[in-house]
């Protein structure tokens, strides 16, 4: 069964992901090109000489971007198959379609907008080079913290359904993840790099572009796996109920 869960997690991440490389392509794309104009204005505006290119822009942002989102909706749709493998049978009487939504939605808000929020997206031009590894280390550092705490209280959210209705267990699970999600944000330090003259709104462009990529991918993949997980499970039903009525 998981053997066929990743393959069908990959697979729709494949799917998805087209749709994700050309909503990138289409809006995001522009900002990335808006953010690479500011920079250079900025650095010839100090005197700053600009380096080759390494890889070219247009090979960023045809093939590279191509290749890059591909690979991540891959595997961000065997996650999910891995995922929707351990928590099938534990999340009550749902169905694979209400299973799949509802993983799909914790998955982004734990593996993404909480760490966002925290540490929203910047352009490529945004932010000091030297710093580059001290800020991956707390956006890990903070995906790390939001994962367990979201597994924690769903397993919490589980043994208090046990005892009382499930409403009041899913409440009780979701103020507990605040308040952990809100002692993080107190503790973790604040990183802000971006530069007072770089345009606000060619930064909100940019962010809201990042946050509609990933509630694409969460979203499809989710939506795609629940509707081929049930249609393959209502397959298997129906030879099951002749056989019964055979007998």
């Amino acid at each position: 069964m998981a053997r066929t869960f990743l393959i069908r997690g990959m697979i729709c991440g494949i799917v998805v992901g087209l749709l994700v490389f050309a909503y990138a392509k289409l809006f995001g794309e522009p900002a990335v090109d808006g953010a690479i104009g500011v920079e250079e204005l900025l650095a010839k505006a100090s005197g700053e000489v600009p380096g080759p290119d390494l890889v070219s822009r247009d090979l960023q942002s045809t093939w590279g971007l191509f290749t890059g989102v591909m690979l991540f909706s891959t595997a961000i749709g065997g996650l999910f198959s891995l995922l929707f493998a351990y928590a099938w049978g534990r999340m009550g009487k749902l169905g694979a379609r209400a299973s799949a939504m509802v993983l799909a939605g914790a998955s982004f808000v734990a593996i993404y907008a909480v760490p966002f929020l925290k540490y929203p997206a910047n352009p490529p031009s945004v932010g000091n080079p030297e710093t580059i590894g001290y800020r991956t280390e707390l956006y890990f550092g903070m995906i790390v913290i939001s994962i367990v705490a979201m597994v924690a209280v769903l397993n919490l959210s589980v043994a208090l359904a046990q005892r009382m209705e499930r409403w009041h267990a899913a409440l009780i699970g979701g103020a507990v993840y605040l308040a952990v999600i809100a002692v993080a944000y107190a503790v973790m330090p604040s990183i802000n790099e971006v530069p007072e003259a770089f345009p606000a709104t060619l930064l909100w462009s940019f962010r809201i572009t990042a946050v509609a990529m990933q509630l694409i991918l969460w979203g499809g993949v989710g939506l795609l796996f629940g509707e081929l997980t049930q249609r393959s499970l209502s397959h298997r039903a129906v030879p099951a109920a002749a056989a019964r009525r055979a007998t």
